[in-house]
């Protein structure tokens, strides 16, 4: 499934139904990997949190914690505590539970537009533009191992390298200090802004943390890393639309001790600093 299709899906996901005044519930495509997507569980929590804030103020910052694996064949529940509102700001805390235990946390924090100071650093230069490099079927060719099983797998996200991805087979990947994608949501979003956010918060999930590998020219997988996400921050800078191409570029500070630390700052096409994207992840050897 791929397209508006796909999107379509990822928009009955992201549509939780509401059970209580803060309580929700969501739940996983019927096609997907054997534990919850990170991206899908923290974007349903940030739905879950906004709406229960008045419209006027937009999400600027989530921190989140991967507490326990998601079984995608059972719904999540959504239960969300009303932190404080006040004049500016408004703070959620949203946790989603399975067989009654947290998998995941987190804590969002929503303000009302203000003017103030306003500055970023500029995007990377001289890069290829999202239609100068692979798509990922073209990308995947090489490798029939893969493509029949991402074949399968619903894709709502245009996502195209700049260089080389972390699931390559062991040696055909050069050490890089950055990872840096193009990515969209393959079809149109509505517009609201709560919904954009999520949709990249779901996207900001998926390539991060590959930033750890890169450093060293490493693969996921066989011969390579196995890895999961144990915490997810997000600060939104300015207005988006992820239906439109946005720049992550990706990169590692420091890895050690089976974690590694990864930083990303996604961009517009048009080279604004729209969000900023820190995760940790536990990174072992294949077979530890």
């Amino acid at each position: 499934m791929v397209g508006q299709a796909a999107v379509d899906q990822l928009l009955e996901v992201l549509d939780l139904e509401q059970r209580g005044e803060m309580t929700f519930r969501g739940m996983s495509p019927p096609v997907g990997p054997q534990r919850v997507f990170g991206g899908q569980v923290a974007g349903q929590a940030l739905v879950a949190a906004g709406r229960t804030v008045v419209a006027d103020r937009f999400v600027h910052s989530l921190h989140g914690y991967f507490v326990r694996p998601g079984d995608p064949s059972e719904p999540i529940e959504y239960r969300v505590e009303n932190v404080r509102d006040g004049r500016s700001f408004s703070v959620r805390r949203s946790a989603a539970y399975q067989h009654g235990k947290p998998i995941f946390f987190m804590s969002a924090s929503f303000q009302r537009a203000e003017d103030g100071l306003d500055h970023h650093a500029p995007a990377p230069l001289n890069l290829p533009g999202p239609d100068e490099v692979p798509t990922m079927t073209e990308r995947l060719t090489p490798y029939p191992e893969r493509l029949g099983v991402w074949s399968l797998t619903p894709r709502p996200i245009d996502v195209r390298y700049v260089g080389e991805p972390g699931w390559v087979r062991p040696g055909d990947r050069p050490a890089e200090p950055h990872q840096r994608v193009w990515m969209r949501i393959d079809g149109k979003l509505p517009d609201d802004p709560l919904l954009h956010a999520c949709a990249l918060t779901y996207a900001s999930d998926l390539t991060l943390l590959d930033s750890v590998l890169s450093v060293h020219g490493e693969v996921w997988g066989p011969g390579g890393v196995i890895g999961a996400s144990l915490d997810h921050a997000l600060w939104f800078h300015r207005p988006l639309r992820a239906d439109q191409w946005f720049l992550y570029d990706c990169w590692s500070p420091s890895a050690s001790g089976s974690r590694g630390l990864a930083t990303g700052r996604i961009f517009a096409e048009d080279g604004r600093h729209i969000a900023t994207a820190v995760q940790e992840g536990l990174l072992r050897r294949v077979g530890e």
